[in-house]
């Protein structure tokens, strides 16, 4: 859809004509489903009041457990409220509705919104945790299931995907995006838009999308949510915007602005990002909303000096929608009496809702059957798609001596770890209305993979975050007889998401002591991790054989570590986030730049730790299996090119083992010298990949413009010079070749 850029005398010449036409049918235009959005919207803006114009402006919060407050059905009969968040179930969304459709003047239905983050009933892995997967397809399909469940319940709108990339993992939101890398999280981003809307969001079982948060917010100082960021435009350009550019160009119909200041600016008040970059560079044509009163907080930025001042800052941006906060509703109109802002600011945003709520179809289809409450939640093909969700998920830190997969007919095994027996800590943050009950857990699943004569003892061991003397005592009395240990261990579900960001990324609370007390036992130890961030593991990995990293994997993640620790499954994701050695790293990222002096062991004046090496525990990209492969013959199309032409990269892949698995292979690129420094490597491609035993394939990547190009002070440009490229199974090590490109 082009954008409607005209002014208001043109809009009134427009409004008139195409009202005249719908005259002469006997019916508003606006009403006329067979007209476009952008002429019934026209036409629906000239019958409105100021009121109501803010009205449709307006999100107001419902209760957390679905309900809407008493309030909400005056306004909706008056045609003063636009949209509400966390009202659901069709009981409350068809009343609501009703008020709005059938008793208010010009009938105009609510948007009803929610966070659907990764999953509604069927709640699947957290979003870091598919980004492990490598396999945007099945992202894809995850929110698709998710936007079918949310539909069900009444909503036509999700607060979903978060794009925002995330070097520090102190910062707790890194659960919910893609980690550090814009290639990655570009591509995850567009699949998971793709899921939510699938080609028209007007259909049954979609929704819309909401692209959040714009813009900057990962990159929180110290790590510390909702705090300042100072990003140079080079690197908004070519690590923070690549997400939202590519969930963007996949047709998202909506954008949140974030609560963060950027480079001294508030997001949800930054013209220059919001209407210069979004709107202006980008083309996008959908409304902006903001974050959760993040209009009101402008005054506790300093950026504002009192309400009508936050609001008039916030709407002339560009911010649409104002979610919770009333500013808009309550200062606009003595802002527009006394000229301070134009109609025509005011129109502009009310025009993007309204053609939102066209192309949702929310005109013609209001309501929602309840019947889908019973017949469209947690349904076996949802299941069976969280299953593989987790278990392509799943990566494997460590296997020293090839301890896993365990042999199912062991005599005895102890599971210890309060996370062995939680379900609700399988969920994760943001599990919209997920039940605990629904899910599996870690006990569950490793009774049920068993032989029928193995012992399985469990212990809870201590508290994630606490424990006494006692609590170690029993677990390593319960483990002492077994002939082998599987520790559950990590964080709770509540110590990632929003608001959770921690000032440490040791295990918590006295889980390394009970792992200490595990490792005297002389049995051997895997350890299976629940968390939403990198941990620091040090211990952990100079200790313990077998480490797997199992994130908050959803409703079926017991049952499918279960079946990876015992061979069913073979594990083949990738870390989508750097692990630090130690807190003093952070924040640490593969696709950083070299200095003058990179770290030398050897070298005392380079840049580097006098008590720490300075490479990572466990590099972005990482990731064991089961099986063993192998990278040859690395090859390119042409040795040099122009700067519009592109090269093909061929590589061959073999599993040199007796056990099909899946390997990632990665295709990272290096500008040796160039007119501003780049990364030491940029990811640009990957494909994940199944192998039969001894099978041998050739993949082939490509190469152009937009691989090879850059953000520079001056624009974007392939600038002539030699590319190194680099073919591996993680972001460190691999095949080399090198890449000319020549001035025209």
């Amino acid at each position: 859809m082009k954008k409607l850029l005209i002014s208001s005398v043109c809009l009134a010449c427009f409004v008139f004509s195409v009202r005249a036409s719908a005259s002469a049918a006997g019916a508003p235009l606006y009403k006329n489903s067979k007209a476009s959005p952008r002429e019934r919207a026209a036409d629906l803006l000239g019958r409105m009041t100021v009121e109501e114009k803010l009205g449709q402006l307006q999100q107001l919060d419902g209760f957390s457990e679905g309900g809407y407050r008493e309030e909400h059905l005056k306004m909706a009969r008056e045609g003063r409220l636009g949209s509400t968040l966390n009202v659901r179930f069709a009981g409350n969304v068809n009343k609501l509705q009703k008020e709005a459709v059938e008793h208010s003047r010009l009938g105009i239905p609510l948007l009803f919104a929610f966070d659907v983050i990764h999953g509604y009933r069927t709640i699947f892995p957290i979003p870091l945790a598919e980004a492990a997967q490598w396999k945007p397809e099945l992202a894809e399909k995850s929110a698709a299931a998710a936007a079918a469940e949310a539909y069900a319940a009444g909503l036509k709108w999700t607060f979903a995907p978060m794009v925002d990339i995330a070097r520090d993992p102190r910062w707790g939101r890194i659960a919910e995006g893609a980690g550090e890398d814009p290639y990655l999280g570009a591509a995850m981003a567009a699949a998971r838009v793709r899921g939510f809307q699938g080609d028209d969001f007007a259909a049954p079982g979609k929704v819309m999308a909401c692209v959040k948060h714009w813009a900057g917010y990962g990159a929180a100082e110290a790590g510390r949510d909702y705090n300042s960021t100072d990003i140079s435009q080079t690197s908004l350009r070519n690590i923070y915007y690549p997400p939202f550019k590519a969930a963007a160009a996949a047709g998202a119909a909506t954008v949140m602005s974030a609560f963060n200041d950027l480079n001294g600016v508030p997001s949800s008040a930054n013209k220059s990002t919001i209407d210069g970059v979004l709107r202006g560079d980008w083309k996008f044509d959908g409304f902006v909303v903001s974050d959760y009163t993040s209009v009101q907080e402008l005054l506790a930025h300093g950026l504002a000096e009192d309400g009508e001042d936050a609001a008039l800052k916030a709407l002339r941006a560009g911010v649409d929608m104002e979610m919770v906060s009333t500013l808009y509703r309550d200062k606009i109109p003595a802002a527009l009496s006394g000229k301070k802002i134009s109609l025509t600011t005011l129109d502009r945003s009310v025009r993007r809702v309204l053609e939102a709520k066209f192309r949702a179809g929310i005109f013609e289809d209001p309501y929602i059957d309840p019947k889908l409450e019973t017949t469209a939640l947690k349904t076996p093909r949802a299941l069976e798609l969280a299953e593989e969700a987790a278990l392509k998920s799943l990566v494997l830190l460590k296997n020293e001596g090839g301890l896993l997969p365990l042999d199912p007919a062991v005599k005895k095994v102890a599971v210890i770890g309060v996370l062995a027996g939680s379900r609700a800590d399988m969920l994760g943050s943001w599990f919209a209305d997920g039940k605990p009950e629904d899910a599996d857990t870690l006990l569950e699943g490793v009774r049920a993979m068993v032989s029928s004569g193995t012992i399985v003892v469990y212990s809870s061991g201590c508290p994630v975050n606490g424990g006494t003397d006692e609590d170690l005592e029993k677990a390593a009395a319960a483990a002492s007889g077994a002939d082998v240990i599987i520790v559950a261990a990590g964080e709770s579900a509540e110590m990632s998401g929003e608001a959770a960001s921690r000032a440490f990324l040791s295990l918590p609370g006295r889980q390394l002591e009970l792992l200490e007390r595990l490792k005297k036992t002389g049995k051997p130890v895997v350890v299976v991790l629940f968390n939403g961030r990198p941990l620091e593991l040090g211990w952990l990995d100079a200790n313990v054989p077998a480490i797997l990293e199992a994130w908050y994997p959803g409703v079926r993640g017991g049952r499918a570590v279960a079946r990876t620790i015992f061979g069913l499954e073979n594990p083949g994701g990738k870390l989508p986030v750097t692990f630090p050695r130690t807190l003093g790293q952070v924040p640490l990222y593969y696709n950083h730049r070299s200095t003058g002096r990179p770290p030398s062991p050897s070298e005392k004046y380079t840049s580097r730790y006098i008590d720490s090496p300075t490479e990572p525990l466990y590099p972005f990209g990482y990731g064991l299996s089961y099986s063993s492969f192998a990278l040859s013959g690395l090859s390119l199309s042409s040795g040099e090119i122009t700067p519009d032409g592109a090269v093909k990269v061929s590589v061959d892949i073999a599993n040199l083992s007796s056990r099909a698995g899946d390997e990632v292979v990665q295709l990272y690129i290096r500008d040796a010298a160039g007119s501003e420094t780049r990364p030491v490597r940029e990811l640009k491609g990957f494909k994940r990949v199944t192998l039969a035993p001894g099978e041998k394939k050739m993949l082939e990547f490509e190469l152009g413009p937009a691989e090879l190009g850059y953000y520079y002070s001056g624009g974007f440009a392939v600038e002539p010079g030699v590319f190194k490229i680099y073919v591996s199974t993680s972001s460190a090590g691999g095949l080399e070749a090198v890449l000319r490109v020549s001035a025209r």
